[in-house]
């Protein structure tokens, strides 16, 4: 089968993610890389930021559009895409790995008879074949393996493959209305947590756990977040404990962040959290035991009270930005 690239984007409530640009450049490089086509697929109605992915391909974005297609529709995107897929050939098909891209990716394998691998961190191009690298074991260990079915499926974990604009792009955005959907499954209710960022996609976090003692202590690390520009997260007993909503939740069973910064205040390192943010590109660590495993992968660690050292730290932040 002559290799063809299909990039899937996605879009919530009418703006496209951050990872859909990654997502979009990724596939021009591959397609250079297999001397082959390319294109870009996203679903949704009206997206403001659209005419942005002319700056990232010169290639052809096909936008499916209808007003039901807005909030993500397991049923219906899955029969749009793999339909499209399977129309016109394509061998590759890169989504991100986001909840949505988890949750499609196994879906559109199944419907277009392809193998399919998530949170892929690394695609190396050699001798001809694509190398795919993924974190296994809770992120303790990395896996290098190829796929060898005719259509391949992959998810790309989120801030770590660069979005580059492309030179002299001019992609070319197709809209097709589309009436005929599949609406087995569909949202009926959407919370937008107002003026949050969302950790799975931000550059920098600061999270909390147990440390911090209770909910009440938890305005220091959002004061530390609002002067740094950062999301807030959590570990998991701290969500457990009702001290932090789930999606802030950062690990094993929460979300895999992979931030240019991550700030650690008053969380020990269990495995599990380590799974959800060792990939972070610097970690800093602080805690009043100096003996944490959290300190085991740091890169900077502060052994100290935190309620002493995160208000200092926040005004220290906030005189060098002023």
């Amino acid at each position: 089968m002559q290799e063809k690239i299909l990039a899937v984007l996605e879009q919530r409530e009418g703006n496209l993610k951050k990872v859909s640009f990654e997502v979009l450049s990724l596939t021009n490089k591959l397609a250079q890389q297999l001397a082959c086509e390319s294109e870009a697929i996203i679903i949704g109605d009206e997206i403001s930021n659209i005419s942005e992915l002319k700056k990232y391909s010169s290639n052809k974005i096909v936008h499916f559009k209808n007003s039901n297609l807005n909030y993500y529709s397991s049923s219906a995107y899955s029969k749009i895409l793999s339909d499209y897929i399977n129309e016109n050939n394509f061998s590759i098909v890169i989504l991100p790995n986001t909840a949505m891209g988890l949750d499609l990716a196994p879906r559109v394998a199944v419907k277009t008879n392809s193998a399919v691998a998530t949170d892929c961190v690394k695609i190396d191009f050699t001798e001809g074949n694509l190398d795919f690298t993924k974190p296994v074991y809770a992120g303790k260990s990395l896996i290098k393996f190829k796929i060898n079915s005719d259509r391949k499926v992959f998810t790309i974990r989120p801030n770590i493959f660069k979005a580059e604009m492309t030179d002299n792009a001019n992609g070319n955005i197709e809209v097709r209305e589309i009436s005929d959907l599949d609406l087995t499954t569909k949202v009926t209710s959407y919370k937008k947590s107002e003026g949050k960022l969302d950790v799975a996609e931000a550059d920098i976090i600061v999270s909390g756990g147990r440390g911090m003692k209770g909910p009440e202590n938890f305005y220091l690390i959002e004061e530390l977040a609002e002067a740094l520009g950062a999301a807030v997260g959590a570990s998991r007993a701290v969500v457990d404990a009702g001290w932090r909503p789930h999606r802030e939740q950062v690990g094993q069973t929460g979300k895999t962040v992979s931030p240019t910064l991550y700030v650690a205040c008053g969380i020990s390192g269990a495995i599990q959290h380590l799974a959800g943010m060792s990939s972070s590109k610097y970690i800093v660590a602080i805690n009043k035991d100096k003996d944490a495993p959290i300190f085991n992968v740091a890169d900077y660690g502060i052994a100290g009270d935190i309620f002493e050292i995160i208000p200092a730290l926040t005004q220290e932040i906030k005189k060098l930005k002023s």
